[in-house]
């Protein structure tokens, strides 16, 4: 059995000032309510700690696109109603929706690394959480950016529906979703060949997640148009779900 791997004491120290510096920026930047900036340093600190610096960067360009995502048009959303919080700020349970799924990859990145190093590489632990980031940013994008196409139609039986109705899909919005989850795969497979190449699981590592981001996507739209919809579960429980099948995809195709 490995050694337990734990981090030296300049990288607790620094992600944990990156960490307190982004969540009090986002609070006074209204990104998250106090309640999500408490919530996201802790993500960011198991994620920075458990999991990999690198990862942590790319959840900080997450929240960055999906911050302008959600500002796109935003006098427009908040006079139709389609507004997240009052100016856009997220709270605790919109972190816990999208932080869970990274946040226990890189948990389990850092305990089967002391327990069980061949069952859960590095690798393939990277490969996973892009995946999960990309089904949050393509949701995300979806959600904020299809919200403006007026022509939605549900994607179980393809019929035309209201704006923001669970489970409704347009085109601005599907083409928002692939290009999301198709920039988060490339940023992420050029920031590990450039800084950390054994983060890379090959050429995977940039269509896998493009492709479980996206399918994730749909998962989401689907569970809206079925099981949200008949109230069997939130919104964010969706959303948490969703991302967990991308993730889920993903690993399988590892295999």
């Amino acid at each position: 059995m490995a050694a337990l791997p734990l981090p030296d004491l300049p990288t607790v120290i620094g992600v944990t000032i990156f960490c307190a510096v982004m969540a009090f920026a986002s609070y006074r930047r209204r990104i998250f309510e106090l309640s999500g900036s408490v919530s996201a340093f802790i993500v960011g600190m198991i994620i920075g700690i458990c999991g990999n610096v690198l990862w942590l960067i790319l959840l900080l360009i997450f929240l960055a696109t999906s911050f302008g995502a959600t500002k796109y048009r935003f006098e427009w959303k908040r006079s139709e109603g389609f507004q997240e919080g009052k100016g856009g700020e997220r709270t605790w349970r919109n972190v816990a929706a999208n932080g869970a799924v990274p946040t226990a990859i890189a948990f389990m990145s850092f305990v089967t690394a002391w327990a069980a190093p061949a069952v859960f590489p590095k690798d393939i632990a990277s490969f996973m959480f892009v995946s999960a980031i990309a089904v949050a940013a393509s949701d995300t994008a979806a959600s904020e950016i299809g919200i403006i196409d007026p022509k939605v139609y549900l994607i179980t039986n393809g019929k035309p529906t209201k704006r923001g109705t669970d489970g409704g899909v347009s085109l601005t919005g599907t083409f928002a979703s692939f290009v999301a989850a198709a920039y988060t795969s490339a940023i992420a497979y050029v920031i590990f060949a450039f800084l950390n190449p054994d983060l890379l699981a090959g050429p995977a590592t940039l269509f896998v997640p493009m492709l479980c981001g996206f399918l994730g996507c749909q998962v989401d739209s689907l569970i809206g148009a079925t099981l949200e919809t008949r109230g069997r579960i939130g919104k964010l429980g969706n959303n948490m779900v969703s991302i967990a099948a991308g993730t889920a995809l993903a690993f399988l195709i590892s295999l």
